[in-house]
């Protein structure tokens, strides 16, 4: 089967090819290097002995998604491609409707004229919005988001919900994502965010290399055991294996609407992803409490059940080998020396 990853050179994208070449699926890439390295699709040769075609195209422009389509017999698609910054988003917010909805409505326009209807879209745990339950399942539906990034993801998940509805010949796989951090245990691919990071991860990756002084920790005072923040934190390899249980139940069902958490179902406070980070590793990280910031939760996390039971998809790797596989990739990668 020929798999189109958008943004397949990005962060999750990049794993989720690895995954894909695996299991022998015929991987083809476009991404318009806007959030990417072009080097990583040398990484993946690196990794996996096969090198995908590439197209370095930018999916606001449909006639560049028209090429693809008749350039290549198509069978699914994995839809990454996107603006992704969450602090960026609430400065501009048009940037982020105009690339991530107008990308998106033509890419779907161009799959349907191919008659390509098997599509698997990378979402967010951010549609759920601050609900101010700790366990989230998919029954609760799309909430008040807090950014412009995650209405662009909650409606496309609307856009993708009206499809279905219009024509069920559709497989569609929608997968809400909740904290993905960690690296291939290659160290060759993981995360490079441009500017300022959204998530605690890199920022702890800025201290170790020593590129940022110290870490703040946005409070200490919330009704949690050691006082900080609870999220549930996924390694990046987990969720792309998620990609491929969802695109084999597409493959087999043949029509419908799936949508899935793809979450570990267990929280993880601040301090002690950082001290599992120093221990792991061997590396002191600075770190301060701050005032809580607005709107922060004190603890949510995924219920995977309906992952588990439907796609037969579960979490694999520890806390621990996020930690030491994400020091491993920055390691190799930095262009600063670690402390």
């Amino acid at each position: 089967m020929k798999i189109l990853v958008t943004g397949g050179l990005g962060y999750i994208g990049s794993h989720t090819c690895v995954e894909l070449i695996k299991s022998n699926y015929d991987v083809i890439i476009v991404d318009d290097l806007s959030n990417s390295k072009e080097k990583v699709l040398d990484r993946l040769e690196q990794i996996t002995g096969k090198r995908p075609k590439l197209y370095k195209y930018d999916l606001k422009d449909k006639s560049k998604i028209e090429e693809i389509f008749k350039e290549n017999k198509i069978d699914a698609v994995i839809h990454f491609a996107g603006f992704k910054a969450v602090g960026e988003s609430v400065q501009n917010p048009m940037k982020y409707y105009n690339n991530n909805l107008v990308s998106t409505i033509n890419l779907l326009e161009v799959m349907k004229k191919y008659n390509v209807k098997n599509i698997v879209f990378s979402s967010s745990a951010t549609i759920y919005g601050n609900v101010g339950i700790p366990k989230y399942t998919e029954e609760m539906g799309r909430g008040k988001t807090s950014n412009p990034y995650g209405t662009t993801k909650s409606m496309i998940e609307q856009i993708l919900e009206d499809i279905y509805n219009s024509d069920n010949s559709w497989s569609i796989s929608i997968l809400r994502y909740f904290n993905p951090v960690g690296a291939h245990e290659s160290g060759l691919i993981g995360e490079e965010p441009n500017g300022i990071p959204n998530n605690l991860m890199p920022y702890i990756m800025k201290v170790a290399v020593g590129e940022l002084e110290v870490l703040n920790v946005y409070g200490n005072d919330y009704e949690t055991e050691d006082g900080t923040g609870v999220r549930d934190y996924i390694h990046v390899v987990d969720v792309a294996e998620g990609h491929i249980k969802a695109l084999e139940k597409l493959e087999k069902e043949n029509n419908g609407l799936y949508i899935y958490n793809l979450g570990s179902g267990k929280g993880v406070s601040v301090l002690e992803l950082i001290h599992t980070f120093e221990k792991v590793n061997n590396i002191k990280v600075n770190y301060k409490i701050a005032p809580r910031r607005p709107g922060d939760l004190a603890i949510y996390f995924a219920d995977p059940s309906k992952a588990k039971r439907e796609l037969n998809w579960e979490t694999k790797r520890s806390v621990e080998e996020i930690c030491r596989d994400s020091w491993n990739f920055i390691k190799n990668n930095s262009e600063r020396k670690s402390k």
